[in-house]
């Protein structure tokens, strides 16, 4: 009998580091996903952008970053969206009409956008292949869109 409570007690306590262990790895926030996804891609550059499915500017971005991935790819271009829906739906809706051919986010609670100090949709960030920020910008239209090109292109260059 009391080996049998030993037993228990022993496959009681690893059941339970189990699944602390397995929990933590699923339960991992938007900012946990980011920091991994970013040491990932070190020694590339990373273009962050932010979207959210009410976002007007956001529908023309997609094509253009999507057609940057496919050019940049080859050279260490990594796009990274995040999305800032409550709701996935809303998203996913959204990713039907103008697919994304990059990697998704979901930030629901908005923890990367408070540490990125949010200002306006989209927003987008270019990481150098250090990992260092080298530039921010808010919006998107055409003019826009070629300074951030030359952006990307240059950090590439480098």
């Amino acid at each position: 009998m009391h080996h049998q409570l030993k037993l228990l007690k022993s496959l009681l306590l690893i059941t339970l580091v189990f699944l602390c262990t397995c929990q933590s790895v699923y339960a991992s926030s938007a900012l946990d996903e980011f920091e991994q996804v970013m040491e990932q891609h070190k020694g590339k550059i990373v273009y962050v952008d932010f979207w959210a499915s009410w976002c007007v500017p956001c529908r023309k971005s997609f094509p253009w970053m999507n057609a940057m991935q496919a050019k940049h790819q080859k050279d260490g271009l990594v796009v990274l969206s995040i999305n800032l829906d409550a709701q996935a739906e809303l998203a996913e809706k959204f990713l039907q009409q103008t697919p994304a051919n990059f990697a998704i986010i979901y930030d629901a609670k908005g923890s990367l956008a408070k540490k990125f100090k949010l200002k306006g949709m989209p927003s987008s960030y270019l990481f150098n292949r250090q990992g260092k920020l080298i530039s921010a910008h808010n919006g998107f239209n055409g003019a826009k869109q070629q300074k951030y090109q030359q952006e990307i292109e240059k950090a590439l260059a480098q």
